[in-house]
């Protein structure tokens, strides 16, 4: 349901050879500085960095980033899990030494003086999934009804989100402490907004098929997961793929809502440098670049 968004956040001490004068390296030039560092400055003992969940696209890509660094992640940190509310107080008591979560902590740690970021996620793999809808295939084959409703709910809600001109009213309802409880100032700069904008790690909700569920992106979450050992090696990836990520289901909302919907659910992940158009019904559909850090590309 969007695209993009999560941080690299790292201690002032560890962060400081990645941000040199303050300004933010490319990821692949961030990732050499910290195998330098740490080759050069080896720790008394492995630095810890928290991620949200296990399975989630903040550790893969955390790993991802590391890995294409030529830093083994289990080898030279804790990897630990820690609920992203809580993860700037760990942060600040010196529990941890970074962290990768999604928007605002980031900027909640920076303004607290506890951390810098050092890397959007986007400059990992740009323009990578993020949020989804998920429910048990036996509810969705009770309930065909309501689940196609909540779908186009959805729809209409990514695409008022979309809207620069709606992120003030959306900030400042999730700045409420039942729901996010920071200022709505640090939300709205993880919100989509007018061209020009310097923060360049912003959701998408709905442009560029932000909504669609890629089989590709499937293939690749589970390629990963099986690389750390999350998924047994004799998992027919191309089968769990299709199971779980369904754009027949999509399709129907879509169609239902007017939005079009790509003609083939698997494309190329890492192989467009810029903006480029896929197929679609009824119309093609504008898409952005999808490089990731180490120049691979990924084919499902």
């Amino acid at each position: 349901l969007s695209l993009g968004g999560n941080t690299v956040v790292f201690s002032p001490a560890l962060a400081a050879p990645l941000r040199p004068g303050g300004h933010f390296l490319s990821a692949a030039e961030a990732g050499r500085r910290l195998a330098n560092h740490l080759g050069t400055h080896p720790p008394a003992e492995k630095p810890r960095l928290a991620v949200v969940h296990t399975l989630s696209t903040h550790n893969l890509l955390l790993r991802y980033w590391l890995a294409a660094a030529g830093i083994a992640p289990d080898e030279v940190f804790d990897l630990t899990v820690i609920p992203p509310a809580d993860m700037v107080d760990a942060l600040e008591a010196g529990a941890i030494s970074g962290f990768c979560a999604g928007p605002p902590w980031g900027k909640v740690a920076e303004r607290a003086g506890a951390g810098r970021i050092v890397a959007g996620t986007g400059a990992i793999w740009s323009h990578h999934p993020e949020k989804c809808l998920a429910v048990s295939r036996a509810w969705a084959e009770r309930h065909p009804a309501t689940l196609l409703a909540v779908q186009r709910a959805l729809l209409r809600a990514a695409q008022i989100c979309d809207h620069p001109g709606e992120s003030a009213a959306i900030a400042r309802t999730l700045a409420a402490e039942r729901y996010v409880g920071v200022t709505a100032a640090v939300i709205r700069g993880s919100l989509p907004a007018k061209p020009g904008s310097r923060d360049s790690d912003r959701s998408t909700f709905f442009s560029h098929a932000a909504t669609f569920p890629w089989i590709s992106h499937a293939r690749w979450m589970i390629h990963e997961m099986r690389r750390w050992g999350y998924v047994a090696p004799e998992v027919d990836a191309a089968a769990l793929a299709r199971r779980v990520y369904r754009p027949d289901l999509y399709a129907k909302a879509a169609t239902a809502e007017g939005v079009a919907v790509p003609v083939d659910p698997i494309k190329q992940e890492g192989g467009h440098e810029g903006p480029w158009t896929i197929p679609a019904q009824p119309e093609p559909i504008a898409m952005l670049d999808d490089r990731f850090c180490d120049g691979a590309v990924y084919t499902a």
